[in-house]
């Protein structure tokens, strides 16, 4: 029987996520589900076998205690259903011992509801290194050694694609970083003890797009997701 990777959607670039996982490159193994807060198709999280939470808006402040008015706060407002519905499918790939990736939006989010904080906006000297205008900036990372990542990865450092003006301000419980960008920005968590927990990656870069970069053959991404699906297969 096919395993089945549950994406939750996005209004913004959901594509990307999707055929990140495209059918042909593991179509005797794999299938994608659609996990969509607009479809509120809870059912379908039970048949999926691991998630990505995708990126996206900003996550609604109220969850972790923040401002409600902030510099780059999302014209279009917040998506409080989209943050219920996320938080159904964390909270269920635990119980199950499923794993788990988080990407950006996904990251953050992981971070808020195992107790972290945000910074809610990087400000002009962050937001020149991390934060996307037109297409995505690049920069370099440092990969903690001793870690999951760099187990998985096999580099210390790397350029990753970036596009996002928020970052962990408080670790959420139980993780550990294991990445950061040169100016000190949280660019990777996982657990901090994890022999015995599900498998959880969670990264603020994007690695399902970094093909944009010529940069879809580097162990940030491809490693990453090879390492997921190997999970997943278990």
């Amino acid at each position: 029987m096919k395993k089945k990777i549950g994406i939750s959607y996005s209004r913004t670039n959901f594509s990307y996520y999707w055929e990140w996982f495209a059918p042909e490159e593991s179509a005797n193994t794999l299938d994608r589900v659609k996990l969509s807060f607009e479809e509120n198709n809870l059912a379908d999280i039970k048949n999926c076998d691991g998630f990505i939470i995708t990126g996206g808006v900003d996550i609604n402040p109220d969850l972790y205690n923040g401002a409600r008015d902030y510099d780059g706060k999302p014209t279009d407002g917040f998506q409080p259903d989209r943050d219920s519905f996320e938080k159904k499918i964390f909270e269920y790939a635990q119980e199950n011992k499923l794993p788990v990736f988080g990407i950006c939006r996904g990251f953050q989010l992981v971070n808020v509801l195992l107790g972290g904080k945000l910074i809610q906006d990087l400000g002009i000297p962050g937001n020149k290194i991390h934060c996307k205008v037109e297409q995505d900036k690049q920069h370099e990372v440092i990969v903690e050694k001793n870690t999951l990542l760099h187990d998985i990865t096999g580099v210390d450092h790397g350029k990753v694609n970036s596009a996002h003006h928020q970052a962990i301000d408080k670790l959420g419980n139980g993780l550990a970083v294991n990445a950061r960008s040169a100016d000190g920005v949280i660019e990777g968590f996982e657990w901090a003890d994890h022999p015995d927990k599900p498998f959880l990656l969670c990264v603020q870069w994007h690695p399902e797009r970094m093909f944009r970069m010529q940069l879809e053959n580097s162990p940030l991404s491809k490693n990453i997701k090879e390492r997921f699906i190997e999970e997943l297969l278990k």
